[in-house]
C-alpha cells in the first residue's frame, strides 16, 4: 500500500499484469480526480440514480474536464434497477448519443450502480473503460473490487454478467456521511466476512474497535476500508475468475442470495448475508469443525454491528430451490463457503441436506 501523506490518500494496486488498476482511499476525493485520473477519455456517461446525484454529482462534475462531454444516466434507486430493461434504458442513451468505444462510463453510487455500470462497461461496443467511484460502505469494501459486473434475471440474482475490470477504484470516505444506518450496518457485513475468511487479527481488531465503527470514526472506519480492500485486492490477484480462492468470498451468500430472493422488499443484501454467515457457521458447528468459542464470536460480532443473526422463515422447499439456481453448484450439488476456524474457510461440496436444513432451522427466527 502506497500513502500520499500530503493528501492522505491511500493506494493500493491489484495486481493483474496489463489490466493491474489503482484503488485510492481517502477523503474528499472527487476534487483530487484530475489529479488521480490523467487519462480520461473526451467522452464520459456518468451511471447513478437520483438519491446519489443530488449529493455528489455536482462535485463530480466540477472535477471532470471541461472539453469533455458528459452524459449523465439515473436509474432507478434500489436492487430492481439492476434489471435487463435498465442496461437496455442506458445503451439506448449511449447510442442516441453517438458514444465511441473510446469513450468511458463512471459508476457513481453503491453496488446496484456498480454492478450495472460495469456491465454496460463490458458489452458497449465490445468493452469501453470504466471507473469505480463507490459511494456505500458495502460497495467500497467488496463490489466495487475484483471486477465483478452484472445484472439480475427473474431467475435469479446475478444471472447476467461478467468479468470486467475497471481502470480505477476511487474510495472517497466522506460519502459515508449520507448513509443511512442500516446500509452502512449492511456494509459492515461485509467488512466482517474478510475476517472471517482470510485475517484473525483484523476480526480481532474488529471487535476491539466496535464502539468507533459503530459512530464512524474517520479513522477507525479508514483502516477498516483499507484493510478490506488489500485483502480483496490480494484475492482478486490470486485468483480473478473465481476458480479457487476468490470463491471464498461468497462467505454466507448462497444463504443470503435464497434470503434476498425471496424477501427482496424487506432485506438488504448485507442483511442476508449475514444471517447467511450464521448458517454456514452453525452448520460448521454441528459438524464438530468449528470451535463453540468461534462460533460465539461471529454471532456477537455481526449483532454489535446491528445486523440479524437469524434467517426469515422460508420453506425448506424455497430454500432448495433457490440455492440450487446459485453460480456456485455444479452438477446439481451444492456447494458452501464454510468457516473452520476465524481467520479461514473453505470451499466444499455438500451432500447430505439433512445436515444443512438442520443449520438453517436452527438459525431462522420463530415465527
Amino acid at each position: 500500500m502506497q500513502v500520499d501523506s500530503q493528501a492522505l490518500i491511500h493506494r493500493i494496486d491489484v495486481g493483474l499484469a496489463e489490466r493491474s488498476y489503482p484503488i485510492h482511499i481517502g477523503r474528499q476525493l472527487f476534487s483530487e480526480l484530475p489529479t488521480l485520473l490523467t487519462s480520461l477519455p473526451t467522452q464520459l456517461c456518468i451511471i447513478t440514480n437520483p438519491t446519489i446525484a443530488a449529493h455528489y454529482l455536482p462535485a463530480l462534475r466540477a472535477a471532470l474536464p471541461d472539453d469533455a462531454t458528459v452524459l449523465v444516466h439515473e436509474i432507478a434507486d434500489g436492487e430492481h434497477a439492476k434489471s435487463l430493461s435498465s442496461y437496455g434504458d442506458v445503451m439506448d442513451t449511449l447510442i442516441a448519443a453517438s458514444f465511441n468505444r473510446d469513450c468511458a462510463i463512471l459508476a457513481l453510487g453503491g453496488g446496484v450502480v456498480g454492478d450495472l455500470a460495469g456491465f454496460v462497461a463490458a458489452t458497449y461496443q465490445r468493452g469501453v473503460h470504466f471507473y469505480q467511484l463507490p459511494t456505500t460502505l458495502l460497495a467500497q469494501v467488496d463490489s466495487s473490487v475484483g471486477g465483478k459486473t452484472a445484472i439480475n434475471h427473474p431467475g435469479g440474482k446475478n444471472l447476467v454478467g461478467a468479468f470486467y475490470q475497471p481502470q480505477a477504484v476511487v474510495i472517497s470516505t466522506d460519502c459515508l456521511n449520507t448513509l443511512s444506518e442500516r446500509d452502512y450496518a449492511c456494509g459492515l457485513a461485509e467488512v466482517v466476512k474478510y475476517g472471517i475468511i482470510y485475517d484473525a487479527d483484523f476480526f480481532a481488531w474488529l471487535e476491539d474497535n466496535v464502539a468507533g465503527l459503530n459512530a464512524r470514526e474517520p479513522e477507525a472506519l479508514a483502516h477498516a476500508i483499507r484493510r478490506s480492500c488489500e485483502i480483496k485486492a490480494e484475492i482478486v490477484a490470486a485468483d480473478e475468475r473465481e476458480q479457487g480462492l476468490r470463491a471464498l468470498l461468497n462467505l454466507g451468500h448462497t444463504f443470503g442470495h435464497a434470503i434476498e430472493a425471496e424477501y427482496y422488499n424487506s432485506w438488504h443484501h448485507g442483511e442476508a448475508v449475514a444471517a447467511g454467515t450464521v448458517i454456514a457457521a452453525h452448520y460448521m458447528l454441528q459438524q464438530g469443525e468449528l470451535a463453540a468459542v468461534d462460533y460465539q464470536r461471529i454471532e456477537a460480532l455481526l449483532q454489535a454491528f446491528h445486523l440479524p443473526v437469524r434467517a426469515p422463515h422460508l420453506s425448506e422447499l424455497q430454500w432448495q430451490q433457490r440455492m440450487q439456481r446459485d453460480k456456485k453448484v455444479q452438477a446439481g450439488r451444492l456447494r458452501f463457503i464454510l468457516p473452520t476456524a476465524i481467520g479461514r474457510a473453505e470451499l466444499r461440496t455438500v451432500t447430505d441436506w439433512s445436515g444443512v436444513w438442520q443449520a438453517i432451522s436452527a438459525v431462522t427466527e420463530t415465527r
